[in-house]
């Protein structure tokens, strides 16, 4: 690691041992007439009290569990859920929806503030499978619970995919990519859960919220669009239909070098305003191509690729790089030794080690975390240079790392998905450090590059939902007006508090 990175640990770190973990103990035991739905169980308590962001890994690895749900449930379907949510209301219980687990953003931590006797999280993971195929529609019924792979499984057989792929894919499920209006890493066209949604249906403390189930509608506000990024304060998703598509057959992909980053997203400014629509445009800032093994370092690295269930696309991959070319690229040469002999192939597999790799990172004394946001084309150039410095002047300072040279943090940016009118840049942080206080080093980073992103004019998140890391910048973004009105919509649905206190709204 030192040798690639320029840092590293002196010695490697053992996670604690989890059975050493000592909890606080539950503030209530589960009633008799909920038997089989509730757990106490600290293993139980431990995996639902946490996500998968960089402070959360941290955190567990020296068992810090400050705060742990004082039940866990598991409801196998809607009435055991009625069932827990009137447990809620009659004991003045919070409720967090748990999906997959997989936030980065505080989204399910039990962190709700006073006023409540205790913590529940639901797990929705036994409320899962494809209910129903529409094929003549091209629309399935899935319920909230059903992970990734177990979706695209039961869709395969029928030559179908809802093509929706976020990197936590493979943990998270399809009620969390809704209540987080998830983003697929497709670059252009049908990417976000939004896109994908026909009709949702949710269990609230006040009844059952269902929309109808329509193509599209211009009856007033959607109430899907309501539920869509609610985070769980709204209610709980149970099941929802879904757009489904036949599996591509037909696939093309190729990669281009630039010398200038930012000519590079000129070029992907140019393709995104086009009607051809690449399934991938990615663009590497020349850190990340080396850092990853996709590039050598002196060139930012753009990955094209098309795929369609109809026919070939290699004419529209074609034009994709002569557009390219016209901004100044030049299509890569296979990369020697590299795993994939591509750098599309080498990122796309260094891409998927990434959330796997960070635990290991950790216990070499590497701080990886990342960031990511959105931004207009015609203020891309000054925001990504003001963010970038930010960040670069934070990890330093925080780290009491050199700025430049011999063991310089690693301050990275690839643009993941493009609009015609901005892309949205993805940030990657790679650093010494402070053993035994990393979640306090990352916090003042994040502070600070959290602070350039809203001042600048971007988004607090693209894709990675508001949770309760997000809240302070995500108060400055939105209109006051709206968050009164989200606050009402709560009040109607949910009277006393109970879901998912601290996320988006205070109770």
């Amino acid at each position: 690691m030192r040798e690639r990175l320029g840092f590293g640990g002196d010695s490697i770190e053992d996670p604690v041992d989890a059975a050493s973990v000592e909890l606080a103990p539950p503030r209530l035991q589960p009633p008799s007439s909920l038997d089989g739905l509730l757990s106490v169980d600290p293993a139980d308590r431990m995996r639902h009290a946490m996500g998968k962001a960089y402070r959360d890994v941290v955190r567990a690895f020296r068992g810090r569990y400050d705060r742990t749900p004082d039940l866990v449930a598991t409801p196998r379907d809607e009435e055991d859920l009625r069932r827990v949510l009137e447990l809620c209301a009659d004991r003045r219980l919070a409720a967090i929806p748990f999906g997959g687990g997989t936030s980065v953003v505080g989204g399910v931590e039990p962190r709700v503030g006073h006023g409540y006797r205790g913590v529940v999280s639901i797990d929705l993971g036994l409320l899962s499978g494809v209910v129903e195929i529409d094929e003549v529609s091209g629309a399935a019924l899935i319920r909230a619970g059903t992970l990734g792979p177990s979706l695209e499984d039961e869709l395969r057989p029928h030559g179908l995919t809802l093509r929706h792929f976020p990197q936590s894919f493979e943990f998270s499920t399809l009620g969390g990519w809704i209540a987080t209006r998830a983003g697929g890493h497709f670059a252009t066209g049908p990417t976000h859960i939004d896109d994908l949604v026909e009709s949702v249906r949710a269990l609230t403390p006040t009844g059952v919220w269902e929309s109808r189930r329509l193509p599209g509608s211009g009856a007033g506000p959607s109430p899907d669009r309501m539920l869509i990024g609610s985070e769980g304060i709204l209610g709980v998703i149970t099941e929802a239909w879904v757009r489904v598509r036949p599996r591509p057959g037909f696939k093309a992909s190729a990669s281009v070098l630039f010398d200038d980053f930012r000519a590079a997203a000129e070029g992907v400014r140019a393709i995104s305003q086009t009607a051809l629509q690449p399934s991938n445009c990615r663009l590497l800032d020349p850190l990340e191509a080396a850092t990853t093994g996709s590039g050598d370092g002196d060139h930012a690295v753009l990955i094209l690729g098309f795929e369609s269930p109809y026919a070939p696309v290699d004419h529209l991959l074609q034009l994709a790089v002569e557009c390219a070319e016209d901004h100044g690229g030049a299509p890569a040469a296979p990369l020697e030794s590299a795993p994939g002999g591509t750098p599309a192939e080498t990122w796309r597999s260094a891409f998927l080690q990434a959330p796997y790799l960070r635990d290991n990172l950790i216990r070499l004394g590497v701080l990886s975390e990342t960031f990511e946001t959105a931004i207009t084309w015609d203020r891309f150039g000054e925001f990504h240079s003001r963010v970038s410095e930010a960040a670069r002047r934070a990890v330093a300072e925080v780290g009491g790392a050199p700025a430049e040279g011999e063991g310089a943090p690693r301050v990275m940016c690839r643009l993941t998905h493009v609009y015609p009118d901005g892309p949205a840049p993805y940030f990657t942080i790679l650093a010494p450090a402070r053993r035994g206080s990393e979640v306090e080093q990352w916090d003042e980073v994040k502070a600070a590059v959290s602070e350039a992103i809203v001042s600048a004019g971007g988004t607090i998140t693209h894709h990675h939902a508001v949770g309760r890391d997000h809240r302070p910048w995500y108060d400055l973004q939105r209109p006051d007006q709206f968050a009164e009105a989200l606050a009402g919509a709560k009040r109607a649905v949910d009277p006393d508090g109970l879901l998912n206190p601290g996320v988006l709204i205070d109770p």
